[in-house]
């Protein structure tokens, strides 16, 4: 199967392609890619060569006359390998915002810019004196757009979250804010689907939230398809944008950010070590499912652009149950 890919605005970024079986690391350069041997590399594998990447290295091997094939010929896969998978929660200020200001107003007698005051403040505060809210995902659901998006059976109201994803360079552990930058090898595009109403525990509304069995369904992390290298991107104010079916549903800037990624990363190190290839998400901006009041459904076409690092198409199917034809 081949999907028409949207590569990212870099002079190259890594990739990872169906060949025979199996899964090739490749540098893609434009509309073409190119395997890469460990010999090439430097190193052992994809997550031993982010510990400490030779970028220089690449780059001379991206101008070189090797064995390249057109982009439109393969079939990319999920760009990484990683070990661990940190989500943020709630860190775009002007989705929190909302959010904060439309229950608000349902909830008090605020007019809709008193409650809308009310939550700024509330974000300004919580960004000069509070911590990002981090929880976990499961690497195994990790898979490329390749890969359709199945969604079970049992909910169906199945939402979107295009997410930034910062790819762990160099292992972090207790890392400061000044540092954190160094610890960071590239970036890819992951949506963080989620399915809402198993979010919040029914059964015993005192345990909260339920995000092992919200976010980690079989490819709830669709994830690429390209590793851009960190000096390649903008990541600062780099613009988010998810069409559903070509009607655009997110539209944001990294910019809105309520912590920057070095406040993540840095605070994310401190209880345990980030290693190489792991990732990091940012957070999703406005513009969700749960906003539209539309959520995911059979045959619907999620595509999502991240400012240099290429376009991710998902395609949804329904899962197919006892009896289906």
């Amino acid at each position: 199967m081949t999907t028409t890919t949207t590569a990212p605005d870099a002079p190259f970024a890594l990739a990872r392609y169906r060949d025979d079986g199996r899964v090739r690391l490749g540098l893609a350069v434009g509309e073409r890619i190119r395997p890469l041997s460990s010999e090439e590399l430097g190193a052992d594998g994809l997550n031993q060569f982010l510990a400490a990447p030779d970028w220089d290295r690449l780059h001379a091997i991206a101008r070189s006359d090797g064995p390249w094939i057109p982009l439109a010929e393969v079939t990319l896969t999920a760009p990484v390998e990683p070990r661990q998978v940190l989500q943020t929660g709630a860190n775009y200020r002007e989705h929190v915002i909302e959010l904060v200001a439309a229950g608000l107003t349902q909830n008090s007698d605020r007019t809709p810019d008193e409650a809308r005051e009310f939550a700024a403040t509330m974000m300004d505060d919580r960004k000069a004196n509070g911590e990002p809210y981090f929880f976990i995902g499961l690497p195994a659901a990790v898979v490329g757009d390749d890969v359709p998006l199945v969604l079970p059976a049992y909910s169906e109201v199945h939402d979107w979250e295009l997410e930034l994803a910062l790819v762990i360079g160099k292992e972090a552990f207790q890392v400061s804010r000044e540092d954190a930058w160094e610890h960071i090898a590239g970036y890819t595009i992951v949506n963080d689907v989620t399915t809402r109403d198993l979010v919040f525990r029914k059964d015993m509304k005192e345990i909260g939230t339920d995000w092992y069995r919200a976010k980690n369904a079989p490819g709830f992390l669709p994830t690429g398809p390209f590793l851009v290298p960190a000096p390649f991107v903008s990541a600062s104010d780099a613009a988010v944008r998810l069409d559903l079916n070509g009607q655009t549903m997110q539209d944001a800037s990294t910019s809105d950010l309520l912590f920057d990624i070095p406040a993540l990363l840095s605070a994310a190190s401190q209880t345990h070590p980030l290693y190489p290839g792991d990732l990091l998400l940012t957070g999703s901006p406005a513009g969700n499912g749960q906003h539209w009041r539309r959520f995911l459904r059979d045959g619907d076409v999620m595509t999502g652009t991240i400012a240099n690092l290429g376009t991710q198409v998902v395609r949804c199917v329904a899962q197919k149950t006892d009896g289906a034809s």
